[in-house]
């Protein structure tokens, strides 16, 4: 059966002196990118590259709003309210959105990014704030979720397009949710293991879990961490392996 996935990293995560540098071979292999919106990272002239770039490959952008937490990166939990969360995204969403307007790029989709990425998937009042901050936008971008999570469920019933993410370079535990980065094991850096799990992802919709347990996944799109030290070699080798398997490598307009 003729298979489409897309393919998606985080990007623009630079903010001034610090530089995380985009790798060609990365942009020449995704169809999505998920760009800082300056909360965790990404600072105006970061994004307006990141967009710029993007354009030049035709990779589609979306945005990737963070807690705001620079020295955290973001992936620390912060304690917010419903109301911060909404105007967090609103905030940060709207920001990359001029710097596409001004480009003449499309805003695909939204991600939010680490530490919150995992506190919306499953607190369902957070979860109900990004849905209303999604739901007020026009044209209202597809929301890019945790596979199977109760906001991308929710997000779904409240009439978003919404794509199920899976993750390439991370490990799962047996609920579906990530293992936490701070355990051994939590972050996978070889790049042929990881295409062979990413392509059973695809075709089987399953994943082996951290403690041998095989569970169920839907796979709209596949992320790959643009900080893994290894990001560009995992890219590289699970585009080989998507396309030997028959499987096409898409944005996710094309998908949901």
């Amino acid at each position: 059966m003729f298979r489409k996935v897309d393919l998606n990293c985080d990007m623009g995560e630079s903010f001034g002196a610090w530089r995380i540098d985009i790798s060609p071979k990365i942009l020449e292999n995704i169809s999505s990118a998920n760009i800082a919106c300056g909360f965790h990272a990404g600072d105006p002239l970061v994004m307006e590259e990141t967009v710029i770039l993007c354009k030049q490959h035709q990779v589609a952008v979306g945005a990737h709003p963070g807690l705001p937490d620079l020295m955290g990166f973001g992936r620390r939990e912060m304690k917010i309210s419903p109301r911060e969360a909404r105007n967090y995204l609103l905030y940060q969403v709207g920001a990359l959105w001029a710097f596409c307007t001004s480009v003449g790029v499309e805003l695909q989709h939204v991600k939010l990014h680490g530490a919150w990425y995992n506190m919306a998937a499953h607190d369902k009042h957070l979860a109900q704030a990004i849905i209303d901050g999604l739901l007020s936008l026009k044209p209202r971008p597809i929301l890019l979720a945790l596979s199977g999570s109760p906001l991308a469920q929710m997000a779904e019933e409240a009439g978003l397009k919404v794509a199920h993410e899976v993750f390439a370079d991370r490990a799962y535990s047996s609920d579906g949710t990530l293992i936490p980065r701070s355990h051994r094991g939590a972050v996978l850096d070889d790049p042929e293991l990881i295409a062979q799990r990413v392509v059973k992802m695809v075709t089987e919709g399953a994943v082996e879990t951290i403690d041998g347990e095989v569970i169920r996944l839907k796979t709209d799109s596949v992320c790959i961490h643009g900080d893994n030290p290894k990001a560009e070699a995992i890219v590289v080798h699970l585009a080989e392996a998507l396309d030997k398997a028959g499987i096409s490598i898409v944005p996710l307009r094309e998908l949901v």
